[in-house]
């Protein structure tokens, strides 16, 4: 696919960006679990907190394609902040693509300078890939919502400002309120251990009676679903373009390592088992841009078969950046095991793509799903 020459500037300071901010600070974000704001803030002067957002309220105003390269290129900086920037992007445009004007004039500014920092809130910790299970519940009081139930898993927990919430506004139907942090009844879990994604908070959010202004809602009553799979085709094309960025960046070090290291007397590159390896490993790449970049498209035209598209681009790019990292780890032998390199962090980060916004075998129900469909 061949890409304008403004899409290429937008990958281009995306890429330089992170190899200049965020490269060099990643490993202490990690070790020491900091969520860089004024990083991000930075990432926010550039356009990117709004990527897909109206320009008339401070968004960038770009393509699901655009965003895909943005995001390709800052992961090769830092895959977890990067992520999180991610989620902060799908939250704040649910506001600003479902919103009344007076809930878009209060919030999306401030989301996109990054003055506020958003979370999106639909994991339960009985209702993991099945959305329409959750059981946060939502009833009506007068001018207030009471809210009742927990979130799982909520990057930005306990830390963003605002949370773009999924709940039960009945037995059938789920509606979505932006949540403050400030309000009355909202808590928070301790801090989780996790594997990865260590520069960004993640804990559950917890509703006790919380108190959430009727105007809070995004859309109509019932709308929920609707707007969180919506949500979740283009969170899934950000999480593969964040899973193709890290691979990429592994693989040119991969690369770069084979040209100078020597073993039995002669370069790590004239042994064929590793020429084979690197040429695996840019088939995939290529493959995974290629199918990444398609689906993003039918994303931005509206097609019939963008929710297969995008699920199909997240199962096949999460899987293959994962085994591309693995590998570019192996060719190091034990160096790529060490802290030293970004490698083992790069393969901790990616794992959990593997997981979120729908489990890659969830994917595989999606894909399939549709395609019975189309053949009905």
């Amino acid at each position: 696919m061949k890409l304008s020459e403004e899409q290429i500037a937008f990958y281009d300071v995306a890429k330089n960006f992170a190899i200049e901010k965020m490269a060099p600070h990643a490993e202490k974000w990690d070790e020491e679990k900091i969520l860089p704001v004024e990083t991000l803030q930075e990432l926010a002067q550039l356009g990117f907190a709004g990527i897909y957002v109206s320009p008339d309220l401070g968004g960038s105003g770009l393509s699901r394609l655009d965003s895909t390269l943005i995001f390709e290129g800052l992961s090769q900086g830092c895959t977890s902040t990067a992520a999180f920037l991610s989620i902060h992007n799908m939250a704040t445009w649910m506001i600003d693509n479902f919103g009344n004007q007076e809930l878009k004039e209060r919030f999306v500014p401030d989301l996109c300078s990054m003055k506020k920092i958003s979370s999106y809130c639909l994991t339960e910790p009985g209702a993991g890939s099945d959305a329409g299970g959750l059981r946060t519940k939502a009833e009506k009081s007068g001018d207030h919502y009471i809210l009742n139930g927990t979130k799982s898993f909520i990057s930005g927990g306990g830390f963003s400002d605002v949370y773009v919430t999924m709940v039960k506004t009945d037995q059938n139907s789920i509606s979505t309120l932006v949540i403050e942090k400030d309000s009355e009844g909202l808590s928070f879990g301790g801090q989780e251990k996790k594997m990865g994604w260590n520069s960004q908070p993640t804990a559950q959010v917890i509703f006790e009676d919380c108190k959430v202004p009727v105007e809070n809602l995004i859309g109509q009553e019932g709308d929920g679903f609707k707007i969180a799979m919506m949500g979740l085709d283009g969170g899934r094309l950000n999480i593969a373009a964040c899973s193709l960025g890290t691979a990429q960046s592994a693989y040119e070090r991969a690369v770069q390592y084979v040209g100078e290291r020597e073993q039995f007397g002669k370069k790590l590159q004239e042994f064929q088992a590793l020429q084979f390896k690197l040429a695996d490993m840019c088939t995939e790449l290529e493959a995974s841009r290629l199918i990444l970049r398609e689906a993003a498209t039918k994303v931005d035209n509206n097609t019939s078969d963008k929710t297969k598209a995008a699920a199909m681009a997240k199962r096949f790019v999460t899987d293959a950046g994962f085994n591309i990292v693995n590998e570019a780890l192996q060719i190091h032998g034990g160096y790529g095991y060490l802290k030293d390199y970004p490698l083992e962090r790069n393969l901790r980060d990616l794992r959990v793509h593997q997981i979120l916004e729908g489990t890659n075998e969830i994917m595989r129900v999606i894909i399939a799903r549709e395609i019975l469909k189309e053949n009905k």
